[in-house]
């Protein structure tokens, strides 16, 4: 399996080509299936729309968000297609991060005219306990 830097690459490497050839116009329903498309062609195992389930106080909710993608079991990818980035874009991802365990996760906006404006990267730092006290992405 790539490491982490490398995995991240091929997710920029392919969302580079797409926002070329079709700029920033799509809805964010087409680059998520076109960049599924291209990583798989790069290798990389992609889960789209990945359920995750959180059980609260006893409760286990099902299906309670989706990752946009999930790149390799590691690298969750948060799309959108809108002008304006909004800082609670950023903040959703790292709870997704926190929530489901993983290392890093990418925030693309293709919305952007410039797709290098609307990329960013964001690192799970959190060395706490697991929050809520169960969640669980289902097989």
């Amino acid at each position: 399996m790539k490491e982490i830097n490398a995995i991240t690459q091929d997710i920029l490497n392919a969302a580079f080509k797409l926002h070329t050839m079709y700029g920033p116009g799509l809805y964010e329903s087409a680059y998520e299936l076109l960049m599924q498309i291209e990583l798989q062609r790069s290798g990389h195992r992609v889960e789209r729309q990945k359920p995750v389930s959180i059980e609260h106080e006893s409760i286990v909710v099902d299906n309670a968000f989706r990752l946009d993608l999930l790149v390799d079991g590691l690298v969750v990818v948060e799309l959108k297609s809108c002008e304006q980035q909004a800082p609670v874009f950023a903040k959703q991802l790292k709870t997704y991060l926190v929530l489901c365990g993983k290392p890093v996760g990418l925030l693309i906006n293709f919305g952007q005219t410039s797709l290098r404006n609307g990329i960013e990267r964001v690192v799970n730092h959190y060395d706490g306990p697991a929050l809520p006290s169960r969640i669980g992405i289902p097989r």
